[in-house]
């Protein structure tokens, strides 16, 4: 097994889907991780990760500090805003830093090391590795973790559905109509076979709209959570005990974890979606992973868990890129064997 050495750098903004796939993917490289939380200013922000000149300049004066050598051994980004860091560190680290970008830069690929995208990106190249969808951290360790954090769900009625809500997006309307709508149909599905709902919404869930639905769930087994007034947040602990999870059409990152779990899961639409959303729903479809919320059966399903075969594919790339022990390692990268 080749074994890195050195630091690796995860590059994000603030947005929570981008800073869960490069942690993901960092974790599985097995080095050690500085998370940088990186915003450029304008008009580095307007044109990311087009505009690179004037380097460090493209940052606060408060955060230039960290993007500060000694460079890092690998690179990970996600996002717009961390493809101009990561775009950065390639030529700033004259060749012993591997950069990866997740998510199309928008730009010429190779302009970093390696790229990893979702399929539905439609991004193709020499440098590019695609995934069904986004890298998480689930596998049956983590479901463990969750289960032990929340063993309260357990004396729940079976069948457990955990429900996730995600929020709108150009071209999905998730309001109140939308979720009173999902929560009937559940609520009679409820009613006919027994079990419990597990609700949770997240950062983009609007408040009035997973509060309109306390009413709905008042007699219901299970829990409503909208955020830390209802306590820890217990999402690790609804997918490691849920029998079964319905998922709102808009996150690429909740229907990727969820179909990590292993379980059925399950979608609501009410309305055509957005051409790439689409894309990646059909493509789940035709995996056998993602069906309709009224559709019959409930059998587990090959869980999606495509981290660790990405971080293999990183780890041949960073071996092939820098020659490895046999080609005398020219670009200076630290590898080794075990």
């Amino acid at each position: 097994m080749l074994t890195l050495h050195g630091e690796c750098w995860v590059i994000t903004d603030s947005a929570a889907g981008n800073q869960r796939q490069a942690l993901a993917l960092a974790e599985h490289l097995q080095l050690p991780r500085r998370h940088l939380l990186l915003e450029p200013r304008a008009p580095w922000s307007w044109l990311a990760p087009r505009l690179i000149a004037g380097g460090r300049l493209a940052l606060p004066a408060s955060q230039r500090a960290w993007f500060a050598p000694p460079w890092p051994a690998v690179a990970i980004g996600c996002g717009r805003a961390a493809a101009l860091f990561t775009r950065m560190l390639r030529p700033l680290g004259e060749g012993r830093c591997h950069t990866v970008q997740i998510l199309d830069p928008r730009i010429e690929p190779t302009l970093w090391d390696t790229v990893v995208v979702p399929r539905h990106d439609e991004l193709h190249g020499a440098n590019v590795l695609t995934t069904l969808g986004s890298l998480n951290t689930v596998d049956d360790e983590w479901l463990a973790d969750g289960r032990d954090a929340c063993p309260q769900f357990e004396a729940l009625p079976r069948p457990r559905v955990g429900v996730l809500l995600g929020g709108p997006r150009r071209g999905i309307a998730l309001d109140a109509d939308y979720a009173s709508a999902l929560i009937r149909q559940l609520l009679a599905r409820q009613r006919a076979e027994g079990g419990s709902l597990l609700v949770l919404g997240s950062r983009r869930t609007p408040a009035a709209l997973i509060e309109s639905l306390r009413p709905l769930l008042a007699e219901v087994p299970g829990l409503l959570w909208a955020g830390r007034d209802d306590g820890r947040n217990p999402y690790p602990g609804v997918l490691g005990w849920a029998d079964r999870l319905v998922v709102t059409p808009d996150s690429v990152n909740m229907l990727s974890e969820a179909c990590a779990v292993g379980c059925p899961v399950l979608t609501f639409i009410r309305a055509p979606l957005p051409p790439k959303i689409a894309r990646f729903h059909q493509t789940l479809r035709d995996a056998g992973l993602l069906r309709d919320l009224d559709a019959p059966g409930t059998a587990a399903q090959r869980p999606l868990r495509e981290t660790a075969r990405v971080a293999a594919l990183v780890r041949e790339r960073i071996e092939a890129t820098r020659g490895g022990l046999r080609g005398g390692n020219p670009g200076g990268f630290p590898l080794s064997r075990e």
